[in-house]
């Protein structure tokens, strides 16, 4: 499962840095921002556009991994301040860099609207944009959730946080991940967790064990906006479950409608990690019909 956490680089961009990962293959590529508490050396969903001869570019949002957006006067990198316009530019800039001329937006869970600020900034670069799980025009999380998350998942805290799930996981990985899964599904952890097939549980535990939250759940939690309002010209898939207790299916139902190109896929699986269901395989089929489109 260690091709699940893949290694990656770092390029400075100005008075900051962008971690990333690059796989070469054909002139066709997606460019993919993750959600919350994963980097840029998270491999989920991929190998539809490998097996596609896409060429993947994955870049960590600000706060997440190594990506900074500022350096102090001595060298040292500081907490991460740029704005998402900014963020948009720099990427943009590496696109150039490799030599990537079109792709396509790929938006995971709260990097949605990351995906649809980078189409609407640089629509030269960005030909369709693929939303999965991601966030939409609704407040995320609800107030409730925020409030936990600051006491658990602020950058004082995270690694601790982390470090007891993983110790859960390691003593017993049905319960481990029960307690994860039972997070980000409308069903009991239990229930989620039993539906996963043996080989998805021990991907579950090997993810779980690189995830972080460093300072950019933070920033998350302070409002993840879109630099353009909600709207894009670009045709957009979108890809939501249910059964999402991370967040609802409302947030795909609003991008939906706020889309005028977009088409929805519903997935059928127990939580919000959709890669990791029975039905994975037939949305890739969808992901396939829409990229060749």
């Amino acid at each position: 499962m260690a091709h699940l956490i893949r290694p990656t680089a770092v390029a400075e961009q100005g008075r900051g840095a962008l971690e990333y990962r690059f796989e070469p293959r054909g002139k066709a590529a997606v460019l993919i921002f993750h959600g919350a508490h994963m980097h840029a050396g998270f491999a989920l969903g991929e190998e539809v556009f490998a097996d596609l001869g896409y060429s993947v570019l994955a870049v960590s949002r600000p706060g997440y991994g190594r990506t900074v957006s500022a350096k102090s006067r001595n060298g040292g990198r500081v907490a991460p301040s740029v704005g998402i316009e900014d963020f948009c530019d720099a990427v943009h800039s590496l696109c150039e860099g490799l030599g990537l001329e079109q792709a396509a937006a790929v938006g995971i869970s709260a990097g949605g609207p990351t995906a649809l600020a980078m189409a609407q900034r640089h629509p030269e670069l960005v030909d369709r944009i693929i939303l999965q799980a991601a966030v939409g025009p609704i407040r995320w999380p609800d107030a409730p959730t925020c409030a936990v998350a600051r006491l658990t998942l602020s950058p004082w805290s995270e690694r601790v946080t982390w470090a007891i799930m993983r110790g859960m996981i390691r003593a017993s990985r049905g319960i481990g991940l029960s307690v994860m899964v039972g997070q980000l599904s409308t069903l009991s952890g239990r229930e989620a967790v039993a539906a996963l097939a043996e080989e998805d549980q021990e991907a579950l535990a090997v993810v779980s064990s690189q995830m972080r939250s460093g300072r950019g759940f933070l920033r998350d939690l302070r409002g993840l906006r879109s630099p353009g309002g909600w709207s894009s010209h670009q045709e957009t898939l979108i890809i939501h479950s249910f059964r999402d207790g991370s967040v609802p299916f409302t947030h795909a139902e609003a991008l939906h409608t706020v889309l005028p190109r977009a088409r929805l896929t519903e997935s059928s699986a127990e939580h919000h990690l959709i890669w990791f269901s029975s039905d994975w395989e037939r949305v890739t089929a969808d992901i396939r019909e829409f990229l060749a489109a």
